[in-house]
């Protein structure tokens, strides 16, 4: 039994210096703001405005015979259209969290 005395100790030593570091990293990482919750800004009616721009671009060219930058132009739109209702969609949408 004397050979499972000093192996005992170690094993409670290392378990609880483990669950210490563990309980460390872990209130650390409840505490930190997370980095999705920054708060990121969007300006709206300016994405809007450019993406409108790009459809009167995209018809000029259309009209000009340039139907590759065109089409260019339009996916630009379309990117931009689509940026500006993940902006509305995230203002209107998300709920504070329940700690703030």
């Amino acid at each position: 039994m004397r050979h499972t005395l000093p192996l005992r100790r170690t094993l409670t030593a290392v378990l609880t210096t483990t669950l210490l570091a563990g309980g460390v990293l872990l209130g650390q990482t409840v505490t930190a703001e997370p980095a999705a919750a920054a708060r990121m800004t969007c300006n709206i009616e300016k994405l809007r405005a450019d993406a409108h721009k790009e459809r009167n671009r995209a018809a000029q060219l259309r009209r000009l015979g340039a139907r590759t930058e065109a089409n260019r132009a339009v996916a630009r739109a379309d990117a931009l259209e689509r940026r500006a209702q993940q902006c509305h969609d995230a203002d209107n949408n998300n709920r504070p969290p329940l700690w703030k």
